[in-house]
């Protein structure tokens, strides 16, 4: 085994007690944050709503601090919040909540390898000729360590924190509550089907068995396309806790932004392709795009894709709505757009003129760039600002935008990250010819 470096650790929380009390303490420090911040701002004369006090960028930031060290499913949905909340949140509290994207503390040495026992047996060390205690990453549900068998194969071995998989209903409750708190989501926000759906999809995503069938899945889907790689799954070594799969070399992807423009554009066109291919053509889609979800093989010249836990599958008719709205969008038909959008669930029916309006105008901004002709340049656009003052105007001022319905969360995040990717590398891609393709009447 190799020895630790200094980085920082701290355990994981893995009882329920012990995960409540993280979230009271986060709630407590949220409120009592707020209440400081509102007697600051009365006594400079301002008043403020309850949502704008408890959403100040310090005290979002002692949020997002309790959030990570609890890790599982309130450090990941805190993660889903800092990507969806671009649209709604203030600048500052979104940009606090976006360090949860950027991983989590190791587990304690000791804690690690109790887990490991529980996983492999005891001796579990003897099946590896090798054996790295320093993870390569830790995110919300687990850590991936590298090891190397004693027949001589390179692994990444992707092991979950104790307690996350029993603690998700907590969690997802607990943080739901904290929603409830701050009021930010929009009008007619259904914070229990948000809720159950999430629970659904992080119960899914602590499942290690279910993402290795997905990660065998994606190999045989992109296996037509020699610039993608999925990583093979080693089925003797994995379990419902810790997936086995090969260890891949690679850069990671923002260091693209330094290449070749030629380069960027054709990683960016190859990443947007291969959303509008899990939408329209796999029914199947990856819905995390964490940057560290991604390796970049400049020898090779392909993109390894690495993380299958937030993997959805779409059933028949959801897909001919999407289809159905994007051919309204390309055409810039707003009355098919509002036709649209009622069958998807972003208006009811009943809806007046005044909130149908609000609501095509933020589908037409949010698919700029599948509207725009020729190369769309991600990185020059800012257009998370204009979505993000364009929602907050509708959303805070005037009360005009529905919450979303709960199965297109993680569609959602999906197409915030992809977009998020792409301006990170500086690419500039012709998303309305990708698309065009997928469009077409069968």
């Amino acid at each position: 085994m190799t020895a630790r470096g200094s980085r920082r650790q701290s355990s994981v929380p893995a009882t329920r007690l012990g995960r409540l009390l993280g979230l009271g303490l986060a709630a407590g420090e949220l409120v009592l944050g707020g209440v400081a911040e509102g007697v600051r701002r009365l006594a400079e004369g301002e008043r403020l709503g309850a949502a704008q006090t408890l959403l100040t960028g310090s005290n979002v930031r002692r949020l997002a601090r309790r959030l990570a060290r609890l890790r599982g499913a309130a450090m990941k949905l805190g993660q889903l919040l800092s990507l969806e909340g671009e649209e709604f949140l203030p600048r500052e509290a979104a940009a606090a909540l976006a360090v949860l994207r950027a991983g989590a503390e190791p587990m304690p040495l000791a804690q690690l390898h109790r887990v490991l026992g529980r996983e492999y047996g005891r001796g579990w060390a003897a099946r590896f000729e090798r054996f790295d205690d320093e993870p390569v990453a830790a995110a919300s549900i687990g850590e991936v360590h590298r090891a190397r068998t004693r027949d001589g194969r390179e692994l990444a071995l992707k092991i979950q924190y104790p307690g996350v998989a029993r603690s998700i209903d907590a969690d997802v409750d607990n943080v739901a509550a904290l929603l409830r708190l701050l009021d930010v989501l929009p009008r007619g926000a259904d914070i229990d089907a948000l809720a159950a759906e999430a629970k659904r999809q992080l119960r899914q995503e602590a499942d290690y068995f279910a993402e290795a069938r997905f990660l065998a899945r994606y190999r045989r889907l992109v296996a037509d396309e020699p610039r993608l790689l999925v990583p093979r799954v080693h089925g003797d070594l994995t379990s419902a806790r810790v997936l086995a799969m090969d260890y891949i070399e690679g850069a990671p992807l923002e260091t693209l932004a330094g290449a070749p423009q030629a380069v960027r554009d054709a990683v960016g066109a190859l990443l947007e392709r291969l959303v509008f291919r899990e939408l329209f053509e796999f029914d199947v889609m990856q819905t995390d795009p964490n940057f560290a979800n991604y390796l970049w093989d400049a020898r090779a010249g392909r993109v390894a894709l690495l993380d299958f836990g937030a993997t959805v599958e779409f059933a028949p008719e959801f897909v001919a709505g999407y289809r159905a709205i994007t051919r309204a969008i390309v055409r810039g038909d707003r009355s098919a757009v509002r036709r649209h959008a009622v069958e998807i669930g972003y208006l009811a029916a009943d809806d007046g003129e005044a909130e149908a309006r609000a609501t095509i105008e933020m589908i037409m901004l949010v698919c700029e760039p599948l509207r725009h002709r020729g190369r769309y340049d991600f990185a020059a656009s800012e257009l998370a600002a204009r979505v993000r003052e364009l929602g907050f105007e509708l959303h805070f001022r005037k009360g005009l935008l529905r919450t979303p319905p709960p199965e297109t969360m993680f569609l959602h995040r999906k197409l915030v990250g992809a977009f998020l990717l792409l301006a990170r590398i500086g690419a500039r891609v012709d998303v309305r010819a990708l698309v065009a393709p997928f469009l077409r009447e069968a």
